[in-house]
Order: C-alpha cells, then structure tokens, then sequence
C-alpha cells in the first residue's frame, strides 16, 4: 500500500465491506466483533509482512512495542503516525490518538448506528500481530476499543 491510490482503495473497500455487514448483521455490536475478528485473521499474517519489510528487531518492552506500531507499523500500511498516550499506571495498556484516520475519510454513519465502532478492525489487526509474536499480555488479550480518533490497547 504505498502509494496514495492505495490508500484510497482500501479506505473505499473498506468502507463497503463495514456497509456490507450493517446489513447481515442484526446490531452494531455484532457487527463490532465480525471486523475485529477480521482485523485479528488480518494481524495474524500480516505481521510476517512487517518484520520483512521493516528492520525493527525484537522489542524489550510494551512502551517501545508501542512506539513501533505508532511510529512504523501505522506509518508504512497507513501512511499516519498516531500519538502514543494515557499510558495506565500499570505500563499495560495505553492509548493510540489518530489525528487522521484514514478508514474514516469517506464515513459518515447514520445515527440508527451510534454503537458502531467503525474502525474495530485496527483494534484487531494489532491483537493478531502482536500475539503473534508473544507481545501482548495476556489479560489485555480480549476486545480494545476504537471510537472516534482512539484506540484504546
């Protein structure tokens, strides 16, 4: 996806295949769990794509693990650089604050959907890839949350 067509396809498919399962499913929430487990199938392989294509080696801790989805992973399959923040007490969970999202660019959700979380597939491409490489701990291994321009891991 390096060029900017790219993106914009993916952004349109994407935008039809989320319209798509608003009609096979019967409530937001359903909906919700079908794109992160899509995004999750999709984390799963693409992973091998990232660690072939970038020299980033392994991470020592979850904060730099952070840092290189922020600042490589979004940046080479999104062409963005979310912010890294709210960081819990614990060190185990922290915010990514899009300040554009690219899956969003040519949204707009009607409010019969208010409980759609339209971009739960990031969420789900990060839990597949980094359990892939066994860096995600196990308790924060259920659903994230992607609302608006946060993504909450």
């Amino acid at each position: 996806m390096g060029c900017p067509h790219s993106f914009k396809l993916f952004t349109l498919t994407y935008g039809a295949l989320v319209t798509q399962l608003c009609k096979d499913y019967e409530n937001d929430e359903e909906v919700n769990k079908q794109l992160d487990k899509m995004g999750y199938n999709i984390g799963v392989r693409l992973i091998e794509d990232f660690l072939a294509r970038s020299s980033v080696g392994r991470c020592h801790d979850f904060r730099e693990t952070a840092d290189v989805i922020a600042k490589v992973a979004f940046k080479m399959y999104l062409g963005i650089t979310p912010s890294v923040t709210n960081w819990s007490p614990a060190g185990d969970e922290f915010s990514l604050i899009l300040e554009s999202n690219p899956l969003v660019d040519f949204v707009e959700l009607p409010d019969n959907h208010s409980n759609l979380v339209y971009s739960s597939l990031l969420c789900g491409v990060l839990r597949g890839a980094l359990e892939m490489v066994k860096s995600i701990p196990y308790h924060t291994a259920g659903p994230m949350f992607a609302k608006n321009r946060d993504v909450v891991f």
